[in-house]
């Protein structure tokens, strides 16, 4: 009995072509007809996966996920736009730096004044 078929393709029925199996995952149906190796065709896939990713929007842990995505895409894109994303960063530190301040400034004098 010899091997029927070509490879991929279903032995039960030799005459049949080969079906587009296409990438595995979450997102198979959108990157059909595309390399899975293909660089360019996993970042469209994690592309996709971000665009539909779903963060609770009042917690803690939604308001850290999206400070890790805000710093991934800024690491992402590189050069002057890592640069402004640090600046960006940088100022909102010096705000809550300056607001605990002055809140501990406020304590103090309410308690001793």
């Amino acid at each position: 009995m010899g091997v029927t078929g070509t490879v991929g393709g279903s032995s039960e029925h030799p005459d049949e072509p080969d079906r587009p199996t296409g990438p595995p995952g979450r997102f198979a149906d959108d990157l059909v007809g595309l390399d899975p190796a293909d660089p360019e065709a996993k970042a469209f896939a994690d592309h996709l996966d971000r665009m539909e990713r779903v963060h609770p929007n009042y917690t803690v842990e939604g308001y850290l996920g999206q400070v890790n995505e805000f710093a991934d895409s800024a690491n992402r894109l590189g050069g002057h736009h890592r640069l402004t994303a640090g600046i960006v960063a940088t100022l909102i530190l010096l705000g809550v730096l300056v607001a605990a301040w002055d809140a501990l400034v406020f304590i103090v004098g309410a308690v001793f004044g």
